[in-house]
């Protein structure tokens, strides 16, 4: 208990530390574009009205305000896949500064989930401006998204911590998450409906996290619902499970990075 104590006051004592860490990121990742940060509105606009074009013809009468049900989803996964993605990257990337002065090294990981949420939250504007646009009525329920994307935050975090661990004893971790999050994109209902997919596979979408998180997002955005509690549970109970995970498999092995970066 004492040393859970301790990691949260630490935590609290970096805090500050944090926020520049997350400011760098944000910086870095629109560094040298012309447009900087208006990409965060400009990307899933564009990538919406290409892919509606593309997929609305097919899934049009099975799926009713095809542009939200795609934002909605794609958003939450460009969460998962750009936080997880650069959270695996930071412990080798900063290696550098964690070789000569101490800093909490989960911290790094952190700032990486939390530079692509805030790309997110600029995102959800886009989100907003097509519900208006096709008429989607704004419920209270978009309230109740706050637990959904919390779990999708901690599932990111606890995947990244645990992607960036494997990442110092193994890069090739990099060129292979690269290729399971481009499976994963096309397993999850972003651009299809459940429906399509076979019965004999439908296991895929019972026993993956994202996919029920993507569930509860919907239901508060596009359905106007409350989601499923099953969902809500599974949501966060794996985002919970992954996080202490990922903790345990940084503290287990940090002290070893030292000799593979």
């Amino acid at each position: 208990m004492n040393n859970i104590y301790e990691k949260i006051t630490n935590f609290y004592k970096y805090k500050s530390l944090l926020s520049e860490l997350v400011q760098r990121d944000i910086k870095i990742k629109y560094r040298r574009s012309v447009l900087g940060i208006l990409w965060s509105f400009l990307d899933p606009l564009l990538s919406m009205i290409v892919l509606t074009i593309i997929f609305s013809t097919l899934f049009s009468k099975t799926i009713p305000n095809y542009p939200v049900y795609y934002l909605s989803g794609m958003l939450t996964y460009a969460l998962f896949r750009g936080g997880s993605t650069a959270a695996m990257r930071s412990l080798v990337s900063s290696s550098g500064i964690w070789k000569t002065i101490y800093v909490p090294k989960y911290l790094y990981v952190l700032s990486a989930v939390l530079s692509n949420f805030v790309t997110y939250v600029l995102s959800l504007v886009i989100l907003f401006a097509i519900m208006l646009i096709m008429k989607v009525p704004f419920t209270i329920y978009i309230i109740f998204a706050s637990l959904p994307i919390l779990a999708v935050l901690m599932f990111t975090t606890g995947v990244g911590l645990v992607m960036g661990t494997l990442n110092v004893f193994f890069r090739d971790m990099q060129h292979l998450y690269s290729v399971l999050t481009l499976v994963l994109m096309y397993a999850l209902t972003i651009f299809h409906p459940a429906s399509i997919v076979p019965v004999q596979f439908s296991f895929i979408q019972d026993f993956n996290p994202l996919y029920h998180m993507l569930v509860c997002i919907r239901s508060c955005f596009l359905y106007g619902t409350l989601y499923p509690i099953s969902s809500l549970i599974i949501s966060l109970v794996s985002g919970l499970v992954f996080l202490v995970l990922g903790l345990f498999l940084l503290y287990k092995f940090q002290d070893k990075f030292v000799l593979y970066v």
